[in-house]
């Protein structure tokens, strides 16, 4: 008997292809869960959340546990909305998106015990009768920061993320006959996508993983024999970086996404593994946009064609670069509390990068909230980023704008950069001075040893200019950044 739920119909499907196939197995390629014992778990989850009224927020920060299909299965059939949150995220954050999504229960993981910590907050939901009618047959909230600090959710029905399920498998070729393994976040969007749905809906078995160091995570590739990896550039940047790796006979697909990956980066992993990594560009609010089905360019930032089922469209075509607006069956409802119809609704979604185009496909050169105003002049981040990679001796290059002081409005252009030893800040500004124009040459530039990534490998320009504000002009040249 067909649900009124297509993510539920096509597990169903999935279950009576698969049975007691293997559907979630560990590094050392034990069988965590069949798709039979999937279903179990489901039925016992669905007993536990019956205290939750249809349409209650349930949050759920288990990192990558072998029941999380289970738990996003039960809570479709309790009509509950699933509220993933990461492991990693501060207590003040957690407790903020709790609030602001009105949650009334969290599942949150105590080792290897899940059941004992599920609770019903005090208050069955903190929503206000108008915000509880937009959740009304809402699967899925993906927190998102947004543009500014404040956590906020993007509204998700199953039809949605089954749209973009099916076209990550169908544009990227993924299939039941493939392995998947699970490094990043099954909390993030990436994950969910990825890992946790092409499971349920296209029967794609997956290897949890817990181990982030890059050497552990080259050995249990080679170990479990999976054929599909999603990654992240900071991770393919430092698998490039190992010294004696092996070979990896079964892997056939590498995916990076989180953040554009540099040409450095893929070339290097490409003629280490023999292996191209293909870029795969994506937001919160739609899922997947573009896809490199090459992965050979060896460009920066290039990102390829759109996915399937994807429609993109310049803003500005007569512009050198761009935002665009995204239409697929994935985009999401809408944002959670406070709508913004501007960017995201009717099955649109129009991200803040900059994009380009670039042979068959795009280039992701910036960001609108990246442009640094300098004076009443607009500088494009990328462009300082791109002569800066030219000196040699520089590896990478960030620029980001910061106050240009005490009562004034305007930006100043300042960098970091991850440099060779002889390499100074010196030699760097004169080399700005030479090509670029007055007002895009950096006031400082920091040599650093390292540029931060959060978890999603993602570099911040905010939380580099807080790092490094305009009261810094006395600190040390070389630092940690870590």
């Amino acid at each position: 008997m067909k649900s009124t739920d297509p993510l539920l119909d096509a597990w169903q499907q999935t279950l009576r292809r698969a049975k007691g196939a293997p559907a979630i197995l560990d590094t050392r390629h034990k069988v965590l869960r069949t798709f039979v014992n999937v279903e179990e778990r489901a039925c016992d989850f669905e007993v536990q959340l019956k205290t939750f009224s249809p349409g209650n927020v349930i949050a759920v920060q288990i990192g990558n546990h072998e029941d999380w299909p289970a738990i996003f299965i039960a809570c479709l059939r309790r009509r509950l909305v699933v509220l993933p949150l990461e492991q990693s995220i501060g207590d003040q954050q957690r407790d903020a998106a709790l609030e602001i999504c009105g949650a009334a229960g969290a599942i949150t993981r105590a080792e290897d015990s899940l059941t004992s910590t599920l609770s019903q907050r005090e208050r069955e939901s903190l929503l206000p009768r108008g915000e509880k009618a937009r959740l009304r047959g809402i699967s899925l909230l993906k927190l998102t920061s947004g543009t500014t600090a404040q956590p906020r959710a993007i509204r998700f029905r199953s039809e949605q993320l089954l749209a973009d399920c099916n076209q990550i498998c169908d544009t990227m070729g993924i299939s039941d006959t493939d392995l998947n393994f699970g490094a990043i976040p099954i909390s993030h969007s990436y994950g969910f996508s990825n890992l946790l749905t092409p499971l349920i809906a296209r029967g794609v078995p997956m290897v949890v993983s817990c181990d982030r160091t890059p050497r552990a995570i080259l050995a249990d590739l080679v170990r479990t024999g999976a054929t599909v990896f999603p990654g992240m550039p900071a991770l393919y940047q430092a698998l490039g970086d190992l010294d004696g790796v092996r070979a990896l006979p079964k892997l056939r697909l590498c995916i990076s996404a989180g953040a554009p990956l540099a040409a450095a980066v893929s070339k290097k992993f490409f003629e280490k593994f023999k292996q191209p990594i293909h870029s795969f560009y994506g937001a919160s609010e739609c899922g997947g946009i573009c896809y490199d089905r090459d992965g050979t360019a060896f460009e920066d930032g290039f990102v390829g064609g759109p996915m399937h089922g994807v429609e993109i469209g310049l803003l500005d075509p007569t512009a050198s670069s761009s935002q665009v607006r995204v239409r697929s069956a994935a985009v999401g409802d809408g944002y959670f509390p406070d709508p913004d119809e501007q960017k995201l609704g009717d099955g649109v979604f129009v991200p803040d990068d900059l994009l380009a185009q670039y042979g068959s496909g795009f280039k992701i050169v910036g960001r609108v909230s990246d442009v640094i105003n300098v004076a009443g002049k607009k500088v494009n981040p990328a462009e300082v980023e791109a002569h800066l990679l030219c000196y040699d001796g520089v590896r990478q290059a960030v620029v980001f704008g910061r106050s240009a002081g005490a009562g004034l409005r305007n930006e100043e252009v300042a960098a970091c950069v991850v440099a060779s030893p002889q390499v100074s800040e010196g030699d760097l500004l004169r080399f700005c001075r030479a090509a670029l124009s007055a007002w895009q040459v950096p006031k400082r530039i920091f040599i650093v040893d390292a540029i931060p990534t959060n978890e999603r490998g993602k570099i911040s320009r905010r939380d580099l200019a807080r790092r490094f504000p305009e009261s810094s002009e006395t600190s040390p040249l070389r630092r940690l950044s870590s």
